[in-house]
C-alpha cells in the first residue's frame, strides 16, 4: 500500500462555510498560510452546489448558519454520493453535549468549539485528511487484489473448463488440475519450488506413522493417505491471489499487509469450490483440498486463521499440513529470513506441542523425524539447508 507521511500533509483543498465574512476570512487566512487551497461559502446552499461541483478533501462547517444550517448541509452531503466520503468538521460556538453528539451522528469526523486555537484547527484538519487518504489508498488496494484475484480465478477456471470436457479418468483430470493450480501458485514465489514435492512426501510419510495409532486408524486408511499425498501441492494455491509487494516483500510484514496475505487461505478456498462448480461435482478429492488449503493455518489451541478452530475441529489433513508446512518453512531460505537446520526444526515443532500442533501428530513427527531430513535432502534446491 501506498505509504503517507503523517507528519507532512501535501498541499490539499478544503472547501470553508461560514455565514460571518470576518471569521471566514481568518479561517482562510489561516489555512492558506499552512499551504492549503481554500475555497469559501458564506451559506448552506452555496456550500453544497460547490462541494458537489468539484469535492475538495475536507469541509470544515459552522453549525448556526441562516437558511440551511450547518448540520441539515451534513446531512445532504452524506446522502450524496458525490460528497459522501468528504470528511466534515463542524465549527461552532454551539459547546453542549447534545450539539456534538448530532453533528457526528450525522457523520462528521469532529466538532471544534469556537473561539478555537488556529494550531488545533491546522491540528486536526492535517490528521482527517490524512486518515481520509489512509482510507482512500486502502480502497485502491482492495480494488487491486479483487481484480487481481478475478483474473487469477479466469484462468483457473478455463482450466477446469478445458478438463472437464475431456473424457479422461477422474484421476487423471485430479493430477492435471493438481499440476494447473500449484504452478500458478510456484510462478508467484519461485524461490521455494520444491517446497510442492516436499511437502507432499512429509505429509504421506507423517500419515503412514500416524496411522498406527489406534485413534487414526480408521480415518488414514491406504486411500486416504494416497489422497492426501495427490492434494497437498494446493495446500498454498491461494497466494496467486496475493499482491507481489507483499508476497514477496524482504521484511516484515506490517499489521495491514499481514491482514491481506492470511486471505491466502480463503482464496485458496474459493478457487478450488470454483473448480468444484464448474465440473458440477463433489468428492473427496476436492473435499480433503479444500480443508487442506483453508485450514493449514489454524492452531491447536485455537489462536490460528481464518476461523479459529482448535483441537480435533481442525481437519486431519490441515493439521498434517501444518507440521508440514512448518518444518519446511524453518528449513528454507526465504526473502524475509535464513534457513535453520533440521534440528533446531525438530526443537521448533517439539515446543509447539499442544499449542499450535496436535500433540499426536507432533509424537509421530518426532519418530520419524529423520525421514524428514531425508526427504529434504532428496528434495533440495538452493533454497534449502542441507538438512
Amino acid at each position: 500500500m501506498p505509504m503517507i507521511d503523517e507528519a507532512r500533509v501535501s498541499k490539499g483543498e478544503i472547501l470553508a462555510v461560514d455565514d460571518m465574512p470576518a471569521l471566514l476570512a481568518l479561517l482562510s487566512e489561516l489555512l492558506t498560510g499552512a499551504g492549503y487551497q481554500v475555497r469559501q461559502a458564506p451559506s448552506g446552499e452555496l456550500a453544497l452546489w460547490t462541494a458537489q461541483m468539484r469535492p475538495p478533501e475536507i469541509i470544515l462547517l459552522d453549525v448556526r448558519m441562516p437558511g440551511m444550517s450547518g448540520m441539515e448541509v451534513c446531512r445532504q452531503l452524506k446522502a450524496d454520493p458525490v460528497t459522501a466520503d468528504v470528511p466534515v468538521i463542524f465549527l461552532s460556538a454551539l459547546n453542549e453535549s447534545v450539539d456534538k453528539v448530532q453533528g457526528l451522528a450525522l457523520g462528521a469526523v469532529d466538532y471544534i468549539t469556537k473561539p478555537y486555537q488556529p494550531e488545533e484547527v491546522l491540528a486536526r484538519v492535517n490528521t482527517h485528511i490524512t486518515l481520509a487518504r489512509y482510507r482512500k489508498a486502502l480502497e485502491a488496494e482492495r480494488a487491486n487484489l479483487e481484480q487481481h484475484v478475478r483474473e487469477r480465478t479466469a484462468d483457473l477456471e478455463a482450466v477446469a473448463e478445458s478438463l472437464r470436457s475431456s473424457e479422461r479418468e477422474m484421476s487423471d483430470l485430479q493430477e492435471a488440475l493438481i499440476v494447473a493450480m500449484a504452478s500458478l501458485a510456484e510462478t508467484r514465489n519461485n524461490e521455494t519450488g520444491a517446497h510442492i514435492m516436499r511437502t507432499q512426501h512429509y505429509v504421506q510419510a507423517l500419515a503412514l506413522e500416524l496411522a498406527r495409532h489406534p485413534k487414526y486408524a480408521e480415518i488414514l486408511t491406504e486411500e486416504t493417505i494416497e489422497l492426501l499425498f495427490k492434494t497437498a501441492p494446493l495446500h498454498d494455491i491461494g497466494k496467486v491471489g496475493i499482491p507481489d509487494h507483499i508476497l514477496l516483500k524482504p521484511g516484515k510484514l506490517t499489521v495491514e499487509e499481514f491482514e491481506i496475505m492470511k486471505t491466502h487461505t480463503t482464496l485458496g478456498r474459493n478457487i478450488i469450490a470454483a473448480t468444484e462448480k464448474r465440473l458440477h461435482t463433489t468428492n473427496q478429492f476436492l473435499t480433503t483440498a479444500e480443508q487442506t488449503t483453508f485450514s493449514h493455518h489454524e492452531k491447536w489451541n485455537g489462536s490460528g486463521y481464518p476461523e479459529g478452530l482448535s483441537g480435533d475441529g481442525i481437519p486431519v489433513s490441515a493439521r498434517l499440513m501444518a507440521i508440514a508446512d512448518v518444518y519446511d518453512a524453518i528449513i528454507s531460505r526465504r526473502v524475509y529470513k535464513d534457513a535453520m537446520d533440521h534440528e533446531k526444526a525438530v526443537q521448533i515443532i517439539t515446543e509447539g506441542r499442544g499449542t499450535h500442533f496436535d500433540p499426536e501428530m507432533v509424537d509421530a513427527f518426532v519418530r520419524i523425524s529423520e525421514t524428514f531430513r531425508r526427504i529434504a535432502a532428496e528434495f533440495v534446491d538452493e533454497h534449502l539447508i542441507t538438512a
